[in-house]
């Protein structure tokens, strides 16, 4: 087992990972820029080195600073948790080079799975479903409207290199096209110095409904269940549950067997996510794989009670999994608390927090990294914070998550605390009744006097 593990992150996954180490008597190392000097993750580690300024080339993704403060302090291995490095081939590879285990997936299984285009022809060739579309990658225009006619519209464009809805347009019909082509190739480029486009079927009325997977060295896999993230805007999920509500056990155990024989097909070691999207009759297509943890973990977690993290460690330690696989035996919702501000188009909110009176109670957990007296920082991802409710029903994990909401108080910046709200009011989400549309039409209702 480890003895010293570096956590190559910031905020509250830095903090769910030194949590769990402690627990496994394993000593921690968080690394910060000056920017983050006061997070909480920095104050519980055991050790703490500053890695840079507050730009994240400058810190979080400075490979060179992130190694250098692992072999200063002896670290035998690295968590890269999620966001920043934990899907870079080369930093898997480094990692290996210096005598770093990178507890995660394999430099060859990041590229495999990171690139689109490649991902959709080896999940092709595992046997598992995936959307109609273009063989690769797209050469040109005229090839862009041939893919499309064989394709069938709606289409959607897709950038190789994308992410956060980077480089993506649907298209209704032919004259739309060139445009979409232009321009989603322009953005692509901007965001990740790629232009390189694909296409695929637009799947109309689509869940996003992903499944946990856990992998090991010995080449086996298994799978924790789904979670339904389909509650989504620009791209970027807000809340997410398990069990789904569009599940049967039918589907479950036909995406499940898909996402596991996806995962040992490639051999793939560690936690990961098998992502599909899920059309109105229930055909679901492979989308993407996450080959780290996922923001929405905890869900799992509650609902199979079961560590994922410590999982992670145990994997990358050289132990087998058991093989098992989960069901979900309790409903579980995260929302994610942003500093944004929900009345005025989830513009950014950073400041200092002057009050904060975390939720608890039976079924509540929260996980977060700030605290009265912090100052959000406006250099990184708006998260701060991700409530958590578990409980025997989906309508009970709902009443207390309007219960836990109302409790949560956090003043001196906004938050997107009153849109949750709203959310646990909606009919259609209350229903179950969402795709990953729901939000084109989601109106907050004004402040109340």
């Amino acid at each position: 087992m480890f003895k010293k593990i570096l956590i190559a992150n910031r905020g509250e996954i830095a903090l769910r990972v030194i949590r769990t180490c402690k627990e496994m008597g394993i000593k921690t190392v968080a690394v910060y820029s000056t920017a983050d000097a006061d997070s909480l993750h920095v104050k519980f580690a055991d050790e703490a080195v500053c890695i840079g300024p507050p730009p994240s080339n400058l810190s979080y993704l400075k490979v060179s600073n992130i190694i250098s403060a692992a072999e200063i302090t002896n670290a035998d291995a690295i968590h890269p948790g999620y966001g920043f490095l934990s899907e870079n081939a080369d930093f898997s590879r480094i990692c290996g080079e210096h005598d770093i285990k990178f507890i995660g997936a394999s430099p060859d299984m990041i590229a495999k799975m990171g690139d689109k285009a490649t991902a959709k022809e080896t999940m092709k060739a595992a046997g598992v479903p995936c959307v109609p579309g273009s063989e690769g990658i797209i050469e040109d225009f005229d090839d862009c409207k041939k893919v499309a006619l064989e394709t069938g519209y709606p289409v959607m464009l897709k950038a190789t290199a994308g992410g956060g809805g980077k480089g993506m347009r649907a298209v209704w019909k032919e004259e739309d096209l060139l445009n979409a082509w232009e321009s989603a190739r322009q953005e692509s480029k901007a965001a990740f110095g790629n232009d390189d486009m694909y296409m695929e079927k637009l799947i109309e009325e689509p869940r996003h409904i992903e499944i946990q997977i856990v992998g090991d060295s010995y080449g086996k896999a298994c799978h924790l269940s789904e979670r339904d993230c389909s509650v989504q805007r620009r791209h970027q999920k807000l809340t997410e549950e398990v069990p789904s509500p569009f599940m049967t056990k039918k589907l479950r155990k036909d995406m499940g067997e898909a996402a596991v024989k996806a995962a040992e097909y490639i051999k793939y070691e560690g936690a990961g996510t098998v992502e599909f999207l899920v059309d109105k009759h229930r055909n679901f297509y492979f989308m993407e794989m996450n080959t780290r943890i996922q923001v929405e973990h905890p869900i799992t977690e509650q609902v199979i009670d079961f560590d994922l993290i410590r999982e992670q460690i145990l994997v990358a330690a050289g132990v087998k999994i058991s093989g098992k696989n989960y069901e979900p035996m309790l409903h579980s919702i995260e929302c994610r608390i942003n500093a944004e501000d929900p009345y005025h188009d989830f513009r950014p909110s950073p400041g200092k927090i002057t009050t904060l009176h975390a939720p608890g109670g039976h079924g509540v957990r929260l996980d977060t990294h700030v605290y009265a007296g912090y100052s959000i920082p406006p250099n990184y991802d708006s998260m701060i914070a991700k409530l958590i409710t578990t409980a025997r029903t989906r309508q009970e994990a709902i009443d207390k998550m309007k219960r836990a909401l109302d409790e949560f108080v956090i003043e001196g910046i906004k938050t997107t605390i009153p849109f949750h709200r709203q959310l646990m009011d909606h009919p259609d989400y209350v229903a179950g009744n969402y795709t990953t549309a729901f939000m084109d039409d989601f109106k907050m209702e004004p402040l109340k006097d």
